[in-house]
């Protein structure tokens, strides 16, 4: 595939997570493994719900100039793809329900079908503390995937990090978790 079908794909795939407020207007991060040393992502100021080239950067695994221009979240997507062979693309995403159940529960527990396809239960990442994140968040995010055994990571209070071999088996995945979490959180308001 070509860089432009990759710009194409993350353009349409974040102005769907942009409508959804799943992402914000600088929040969030979409990327693309385009070979084995290299990876398309957005940039620090991107605005998610008109993506364009300008808003993409490529780059290396080693560390260069580019990386200034990055999204905060480029070493975490390093960081899976050099761990995890299986992604081809990763996005980090911040779904409001998801997160505010994060807040309360250290556990999903799908009731709803779709939900339960994905994962009968599903166990909330407990960053503990949020002062130096980003510093600890390149290693503990790719480890925290691979102890679950999933494809996603739920942090709560945080947001979400997914990968996919397919773009848009990532964008389902995401919206899978938002939504069993919006079931869950109306459901808790239904007095039976």
């Amino acid at each position: 595939m070509q860089i432009k079908q990759f710009i194409e794909q993350i353009s349409i795939i974040s102005l769907s997570m942009f409508r959804k407020d799943f992402i914000g207007i600088y929040h969030g991060a979409f990327s693309v493994k385009t070979d084995n040393s290299h990876f398309l992502i957005n940039i620090k100021n991107a605005i998610f719900d008109h993506i364009t080239s300008r808003d993409l950067i490529s780059l290396n695994f080693k560390e260069d100039y580019r990386w200034k221009e990055a999204s905060m979240d480029a070493k975490i997507h390093r960081s899976i793809y050099q761990f995890i062979s299986n992604a081809k693309y990763v996005a980090f995403v911040r779904p409001p329900y998801t997160i505010a159940y994060t807040l309360t529960h250290k556990e999903i527990v799908p009731q709803d079908y779709f939900g339960q396809l994905l994962d009968k239960n599903i166990k909330v990442y407990d960053i503990k503390d949020f002062e130096g994140w980003y510093e600890r968040a390149e290693n503990e995010v790719y480890k925290g995937l691979l102890s679950h055994k999933s494809n996603f990571l739920i942090i709560r209070g945080y947001g979400i990090y997914v990968y996919a071999r397919d773009i848009n088996e990532l964008a389902q995945t995401i919206d899978i978790l938002e939504h069993t979490c919006k079931v869950l959180t109306l459901s808790a308001r239904i007095k039976v």
